[in-house]
């Protein structure tokens, strides 16, 4: 029987930050996960070198770059803990690290520097108190004992683990292969806290064969678009690069409209966000006498200009045999494209999971949901990052504000 402060449910980014935090405030911690490797996700993440905060988080904002069905419900802990607090651990830890696009942060070297980090910052326990970490450790179940001095005990493949408060830090469903589970939604509904509905979020779009014949053979080419979607709070748009499969459509623009999408909803794309297309070409009416085809390729690449024009033989005019009306419904066509995907490529694709443990169930300050001692961090709660690097945000952000909760309820008792 192992006996401690706080069991925490999950050794990625939000479980061992957290673990990282309660043990430097006095708590003994044990920390487990059912996977044999540490931190395995966010060992992969960012190609291998973890895009773990941004710097363009907007302070006033801080839900900005969130969605949820209560996006004001990460304030608080965002609040209190920000991209700035851990760049500072960072840089007191000398992990190098680099700026990328948007205000993406990246190690300079590999995850792994970030992972050692994480596991050093579980080393510096206060007043004796020590992290213990419990790999390939499966948990059978989960009770709470309501006595005079209340504690939950775990059961697993290495012993009962009684505990005074749980942390639930176990992701969400995205890349099953790395050892995604749904134990933190299981856990979550055996003591009655609420669940909204999960989704693959981050993810490649997918069209049916029929629609997307026209496009396939464009698989790998890339260029600037701004995509747009839905109504209302669904409603999303952003200015990315998208990226042709042979499926569908991928690359930051795509992953990013994913979280908002929803099944038979369409996008509308514009292959030309910084050009006033309609005004160009009838500029061009009185000036070229080129087919349409080769003024449209030196704006568009080639192999899509291509592929466009089978689908339009106006395209195949030269630009003063063009009316002004087929002028504006190219530019249209171009700048205001409406395709509805079929489908996502699912949870083995996905970055991340949208939906999970119900914010309403949950104390925005602390994260300890409705059932006394139990807390719930990161990607398992209904709160999911646009992409780059907001979704390690949350994790570390929660799991400050869960690591300060548990000691301020702890160390009182």
């Amino acid at each position: 029987m192992f006996k401690t402060d706080v069991l925490i449910i999950g050794a990625g980014a939000a479980g061992l930050f957290c673990a990282g935090v309660a043990v430097q405030k006095g708590l003994g911690v044990i920390l487990i996960d059912h996977a044999s490797k540490l931190a395995e996700k966010v060992r992969i993440s960012g190609g291998g070198r973890s895009n773990f905060t941004n710097i363009d988080f907007d302070p006033h904002q801080p839900s900005k770059h969130f969605l949820s069905e209560n996006p004001r419900f990460c304030t608080s802990a965002l609040s209190r803990y920000g991209p700035k607090d851990f760049v500072q651990l960072m840089q007191t830890h000398r992990v190098p690290f680099h700026e990328k696009h948007k205000g993406q942060l990246f190690c300079d070297r590999s995850s792994e520097d970030l992972i050692q980090m994480l596991k050093r910052e579980c080393e510096l326990g206060t007043h004796g108190a020590q992290v213990q970490i419990l790999q390939s450790c499966q948990m059978a179940q989960l009770n709470y004992h309501d006595h005079e001095s209340p504690y939950y005990l775990a059961q697993t493949n290495q012993g009962n683990i009684q505990s005074r408060a749980v942390v639930v830090a176990t992701g969400g469903l995205s890349i099953p292969q790395i050892g995604a589970s749904d134990l933190g939604y299981r856990l979550a509904k055996q003591f009655g806290i609420r669940l909204t509905p999960t989704r693959p979020a981050l993810v490649p779009l997918v069209f049916d064969q029929q629609t997307w014949s026209t496009f396939a053979s464009l698989s790998g080419l890339s260029l600037p678009v701004t995509i747009h979607t839905g109504e209302g709070k669904n409603k999303a748009a952003f200015d990315e690069d998208l990226l042709f499969t042979h499926k569908g459509l991928s690359g930051p623009a795509a992953l990013q409209i994913s979280s908002y999408w929803r099944e038979q909803t369409p996008l509308q794309i514009n292959l030309l966000p910084n050009m006033a297309l309609s005004e160009h070409l009838l500029t061009l009416k009185q000036q070229s006498k080129k087919l349409l085809l080769t003024e449209l390729s030196t704006q568009l690449p080639n192999r899509l200009a291509q592929a466009w024009s089978q689908q339009n033989p106006e395209w195949m005019k030269s630009m003063p045999d063009l009316s002004h009306k087929s002028i504006q419904n190219i530019a249209q066509s171009l700048q205001n494209w409406q395709l509805t995907p079929q489908t996502t490529e699912g949870y083995k694709k996905a970055e991340v999971t949208a939906g999970g443990v119900d914010t309403r169930d949950l104390s925005q300050q602390t994260m300890q949901s409705k059932q006394a001692g139990l807390y719930f961090i990161g990607e398992v709660v209904d709160i999911t990052g646009w992409l780059g690097g907001y979704n390690f945000q949350w994790a570390w952000s929660s799991a400050f504000a869960c690591a300060n909760g548990l000691a301020s309820q702890l160390n009182k008792l």
